[in-house]
């Protein structure tokens, strides 16, 4: 009798661990074979637009791919994203996009694309950090994506992690200034900044703007080469 008891209870036992596991939250596979936990229920993924607007209310890039790449390969950006003028300093065109200058080195003229692509989205707090690709970006969302789109950064940084990236000082090309509570770049003269300080218009979001005159406050990181 003493030996059957023992035997039911072992069979609880393992019944309420199976139940106990099959309840859990379990791994699953994703690209490249690396195993995360299984996504929360209920949470919801964020589809990005696939057209900006521009500050006159024209429509800008139809397609964002420097951050995401289909199987076949990047689509070719839009030719308003990708001018270019004479020199070495960028322009500012009246659609609020920006030409990178000719006789910058190809990584710069990438991250001044790639910052074409934000142009007309909104502020988002956190946007661009857990993805390249966001609805909305904030300051280090928008420096981030340009910086990424120039082939100079591998995965997102916020404000306070771009006072310690790359090098010290200003950079020949590309500069990040940085604060605990804020971050822009300046790229060939002009800047990409979610602050409406110094801009003419006064409008939000991540737009390219003229430099600032006092950085004050900032630290100043470039990257090597640039």
């Amino acid at each position: 009798m003493r030996r059957r008891q023992i035997t039911l209870l072992a069979l609880l036992i393992l019944a309420t661990t199976a139940a106990i596991t099959s309840a859990a939250p379990q791994p699953h596979e994703l690209d490249g074979g690396a195993l995360y936990p299984a996504p929360i229920e209920g949470a919801t993924a964020t589809t990005s637009p696939t057209a900006t607007t521009g500050p006159s209310g024209t429509t800008g890039a139809t397609t964002r791919t420097l951050a995401t790449v289909a199987t076949s390969g990047p689509t070719p950006l839009s030719p308003a994203l990708t001018q270019t003028v004479p020199g070495t300093t960028a322009e500012i065109l009246s659609d609020g996009y920006a030409a990178a200058p000719a006789a910058a080195p190809p990584a710069v003229q990438q991250a001044i694309w790639a910052g074409n692509q934000l142009i007309g989205l909104p502020y988002l707090y956190g946007g661009g950090h857990a993805s390249f690709d966001a609805a909305g970006y904030d300051c280090s969302g928008t420096v981030s994506y340009a910086l990424h789109g120039g082939g100079l950064l591998d995965a997102p940084l916020d404000s306070t992690q771009f006072e310690t990236w790359g090098l010290a000082g200003d950079g020949a090309w590309v500069t990040v200034y940085a604060n605990a509570v804020h971050a822009f770049i300046e790229i060939a003269g002009i800047r990409l900044d979610t602050s409406a300080a110094g801009d003419p218009g006064g409008l939000p979001g991540p737009r390219w703007r003229p430099l600032l005159a006092d950085t004050t406050g900032y630290v100043a990181r470039s990257a090597a080469g640039y």
